[in-house]
């Protein structure tokens, strides 16, 4: 018969876990950290956090043993300790969707109504280099090179407005983000179709494929 004491520490530490998780701007930095190493700076910026507030939460979730630190000069950026953590974040995605009505109206709130065409990671994959596809990231510079399909092409989102020249005239387009609950290929579309292009929205987006390994990312560490 096991300790009664030793079972309750063994818990107590699956529950540190779970109280890391307990926050929303800490879901939030797992889900950038999910695309690449960023630095305190540039976190807290992409999650409209104070630095000061930024490194607390991060100092939590390091706590957790799910980030990791490395310095370079006077800046400290951090990385998911593993695609394990990446994993865990995604699936608590799917038991809020599955199981708590509010979600998908806040789903829907966020990422608008379903008035964009999905694109599989199959056929996504399949496009890539047909010549015929312009495969769009429209996430920040600094995320496309932390990890970036092959041959996709980067304009962020609040630039795409003002670089449409650059997309060849009768290209079909299809534009990823960072991941299924992320506005930014939806919002790509909807401004590409505006604007007489063909465009899609990929169905997934980098984080699905950094724990699937199911599309390989030039430029991931």
């Amino acid at each position: 018969m096991g300790d009664r004491t030793a079972k309750a520490a063994l818990f107590a530490e699956f529950a540190a876990t779970g109280k890391a998780l307990s926050n929303p701007s800490r879901l939030e930095l797992l889900d950038l950290l999910a695309q690449g190493p960023r630095s305190v700076e540039d976190l807290a910026a992409a999650a409209d956090l104070a630095v000061g507030t930024c490194s607390a939460h991060l100092q939590t979730l390091r706590e957790a043993g799910m980030v990791s630190t490395r310095r370079d000069g006077k800046r400290v950026f951090y990385s998911l300790t593993g695609d394990d953590v990446a994993a865990l974040f995604a699936q608590l995605r799917t038991v809020a969707q599955g199981h708590r009505p509010h979600t998908e109206l806040a789903r829907q709130a966020y990422l608008g109504p379903d008035d964009t065409t999905a694109v599989s990671t199959q056929e996504l994959l399949a496009r890539l280099g047909d010549g015929r596809t312009v495969v769009l990231d429209v996430r920040p510079g600094t995320e496309y090179d932390a990890g970036h399909l092959p041959g996709a092409v980067n304009i962020p989102l609040d630039e795409l407005a003002d670089r449409l020249a650059e997309l060849p005239a009768g290209a079909d387009i299809v534009a990823y983000c960072r991941g299924r609950y992320c506005v930014l290929a939806h919002d790509a579309a909807r401004l590409l179709n505006s604007e007489g292009m063909t465009a899609r929205r990929a169905e997934d987006g980098v984080l699905e494929w950094r724990i699937t390994g199911s599309a390989r990312l030039d430029g991931a560490a």
